[in-house]
């Protein structure tokens, strides 16, 4: 899950920052239950002594439904799926042909993944994140969303918002000072997608970890 598991370039005033962010993630949460995009991933790890930071790039889809059910299909450049059923969160590594099992509601709740799949208005986000206003930039509106359980290995997400109010991107930092940048590209929202989607078949001759 680790792979599971920022310059302000527009000054604006925070309380109209706040506004247009707030309003279109309450916009996103409440009316798209159901959806799928591309996605790409860049992942930056903080530079060893005497080392230029290095970053890793991978791609692939993203398919969800409310309430707490998603697929990240990693395609480039290894495979790798992420599946959370409702009940359990599935990590295949194709490479290692290795499944990790874990219960779902142990592991979700102060995520990226929660805020995108698992509260379905503010009240019940900030339940487990504090929302604070964030400058618009990088032509995108922003919303930074703050674990309030400390101590984890999440510090902190920013949630960015095209001004037309579509999902755009997600900045992750952790505790490690590892960021992560996933943008998505060619939302589309729907009413609903199969139930075969979130469904996880362990492959065959595969090793299972249960944690």
């Amino acid at each position: 899950m680790k792979r599971f598991l920022t310059a302000f370039l527009i000054a604006a005033s925070a309380s109209g920052a706040w506004a247009d962010g707030l309003k279109s993630l309450e916009s996103f949460m409440k009316s798209a239950h159901a959806g799928k995009a591309e996605f790409t991933q860049s992942v930056t790890s903080p530079p060893k002594a005497g080392q230029e930071a290095r970053t890793k790039v991978s791609s692939g889809t993203f398919e969800f439904q409310r309430p707490g059910k998603f697929k990240f299909n990693y395609t480039k450049p290894f495979e790798q799926l992420i599946v959370a059923d409702g009940k359990t969160l599935w990590l295949y590594d194709a490479d290692l042909n290795q499944v990790t099992q874990r219960a779902q509601a142990q592991v979700l709740a102060s995520t990226p993944a929660a805020i995108l799949t698992s509260a379905t208005d503010l009240k019940a986000l900030q339940a487990d994140f504090g929302l604070s206003a964030q400058p618009a930039s990088e032509g995108l509106e922003w919303v930074l969303a703050s674990p309030k359980v400390k101590g984890g290995q999440l510090k902190s997400v920013r949630v960015g918002f095209t001004p037309e109010g579509q999902l755009a991107a997600l900045d992750i930092e952790d505790s490690f000072g590892q960021r992560s940048l996933m943008q998505f590209k060619g939302l589309q929202i729907l009413a609903a997608l199969p139930a075969s989607t979130f469904q996880f078949s362990v492959p065959k001759g595969a090793d299972v970890l249960k944690q």
